[in-house]
């Protein structure tokens, strides 16, 4: 039989149900000791019905259950040994680091030959009658008895590969006796059922998880891909996301899980795609949230410099003391924010931020400079090298308002050249009527842009592509600028002016021209059109003070 403890699913077409708790199939029998809960925790036949409520029943349990495993079976002879095994991972010898996923072993002598009832509750033992049973996890409620087959169990399991093949003496002993809390006795027999015949009774997505972390206890990691692939086909919620992303996690878990939590990061990620309609809800997100919404490359935010005083503020929201908030920032939230697609200004306030370690600061303003300082052939290049890399840091995201470069002089008059540069899908986007904005740049200390725009031509009988310059609304200051605009085209590659003037500014007013290329649309957008190198429309605006 071949082993399941690949963390590769491999298909299995055998089906041993008929076998399941038959004693002319099985060469043991496993006891399972059932012991009381803690106080508050429910299984999935006590009322667990939804999943914020099995989630705040799991916490309670991983926060009381948080030291080793002790337990004092009574009835048992004093020759009887507790065995606690905690099995290491599959890989690396990592040992597992939640406490409730050990599972408690007790090797007995040979059983006897009574028939043994699977459906049967309380066969071997009832409630004790000590008045503080409840209360005691070690005290034994009931036990249930299975005739087993080692070699299924152990082909499946881990665990039970380990305890009867470890070559002590009580890998030999008949009777095998496990301890769980109440709350996992439907799970585990609903387990030992999928060691046999590869199916599942649990259907619901509460009983599904409890089955999958019963299934990380014994190391079953066929039935723990299972149940996170039919987790994956349950209708998702940003609850149940945000509970599949807290999942406790060694690599055994995180491997069988891994398409399971991918699923969950990309539902967060859909959801809030406009994060700047979700804002308050994404505030309210914990630390696993915010990760997969930032991580996403299609989120469509106005600018890399709005997501950074989110997480600023989301950080301030969950980590109130500094020195906290400083270490989540640099250990967890820095990596998903896009320096170099921040504006100068911006990057200026981060050299002076106290949440940021000033080492840090400097590393990725720095960064960000030297990358907004290469060709944008360059700058696609060294985003394209790293397409699977947890920190896309290059990666420009959906912006309102697209980054621009700009190069500021002083002498002989105060004058900037702005680069703005447009994906030939990007302006594709815009046709019938559509515009795009870039960010903000400044000359003479006041905020202009650049709007491209799908528009009539005068005399309104064609689209074409407009280029237009704005001055950001301040009072009624009135700003004289010359300006500019030209264009890359082929076959030279050269920029070519297309459209120059004058304007007297006021706040809120643009000037520009509604077909800069003097072409139709279809002409402009066309694939051998010239006004594209590479896919890309390239522009530049030179604005000048003349005093």
């Amino acid at each position: 039989m071949d082993s399941d403890f690949s963390p590769v699913d491999h298909r299995s077409d055998y089906d041993f149900g008929f076998a399941f708790n038959d004693s002319n199939f099985s060469d043991r029998v496993l006891k399972i000791e059932i012991v009381a809960d803690l106080p508050d925790a429910k299984s999935v036949g006590d009322g667990c019905s939804s999943i914020t409520e099995w989630s705040r029943n799991r916490k309670r349990r991983r926060e009381d259950i948080n030291k080793d495993i002790a337990v004092e079976v009574v009835g048992q002879n004093k020759d009887e040994q507790v065995l606690n095994f905690n099995i290491p991972d599959t890989e690396n010898n990592v040992a597992c680091e939640n406490q409730d996923v050990e599972a408690v072993v007790i090797a007995e002598g040979s059983p006897t030959d009574s028939q043994l009832d699977f459906n049967r509750r309380g066969d071997a033992a009832g409630p004790s009658s000590d008045s503080s049973w409840s209360m005691d996890c070690s005290t034994v409620l009931r036990v249930k008895s299975i005739y087993i087959s080692s070699a299924i169990l152990a082909a499946k399991s881990l665990f039970f590969h380990k305890l009867f093949l470890n070559g002590i003496k009580e890998s030999e002993q008949r009777d095998v006796t496990v301890q769980i809390h109440a709350s996992e006795e439907e799970a585990l027999l609903d387990l030992l059922n999928f060691m046999y015949c590869n199916t599942l009774s649990a259907t619901q997505a509460t009983a599904l998880l409890d089955v999958l972390l019963v299934a990380d206890k014994f190391k079953v990691a066929s039935c723990m891909r299972y149940c996170s692939r039919l987790l994956r086909n349950i209708p998702m919620t940003c609850e149940s996301a945000l509970l599949f992303l807290d999942i406790p996690s060694n690599i055994l878990m995180a491997e069988a899980v891994q398409p399971l939590t991918d699923a969950a990061k990309h539902f967060l990620a859909v959801k809030y795609k406009e994060i700047s309609k979700f804002q308050e809800e994404v505030l309210k997100l914990p630390l696993a949230g915010i990760e997969a919404v930032l991580s996403s490359d299609d989120l469509q935010a106005a600018s890399e410099d709005t997501l950074y005083d989110l997480v600023l503020k989301w950080a301030r929201t969950h980590y109130p003391n500094l020195e906290e908030r400083k270490e989540v920032i640099a250990k967890r939230l820095v990596r998903l924010i896009r320096f170099p697609s921040m504006t100068c200004r911006k990057l200026k306030k981060v050299l002076n931020c106290n949440e940021f370690h000033p080492e840090l600061a400097s590393k990725v303003v720095l960064e960000a400079l030297f990358f907004k300082a290469e060709t944008s052939h360059r700058q696609r290049a060294i985003a394209a090298d790293e397409p699977n890399a947890a920190n896309r840091r290059f990666v420009e995201r959906v912006y309102k308002y697209r980054p621009v470069k700009v190069v500021e002089l002083e002498l002989p008059h105060q004058q900037c050249v702005v680069y703005l540069d447009l994906k030939r899908e990007e302006c594709a986007q815009l046709f019938p009527s559509g515009r795009v904005y870039s960010q903000a740049f400044h000359l003479g200390g006041q905020g202009f842009f650049l709007s491209a725009h799908c528009n009539m031509d005068q005399q309104g009988t064609y689209h074409c592509f407009g280029l237009f310059l704005g001055m950001q609304e301040k009072g009624s200051v009135s700003f004289g600028v010359d300006y500019e605009f030209a264009a890359r085209s082929k076959p030279t590659e050269e920029y070519v002016s297309k459209y120059k003037g004058n304007y007297t500014f006021t706040g809120g007013k643009a000037v520009g021209y509604r077909n800069l290329f003097g072409v139709h649309w279809q002409a402009f957008i066309e694939d051998d059109s010239n006004n594209f190198i590479n896919g890309i429309l390239h522009l530049r605006a030179e604005l000048t003070i003349r005093q």
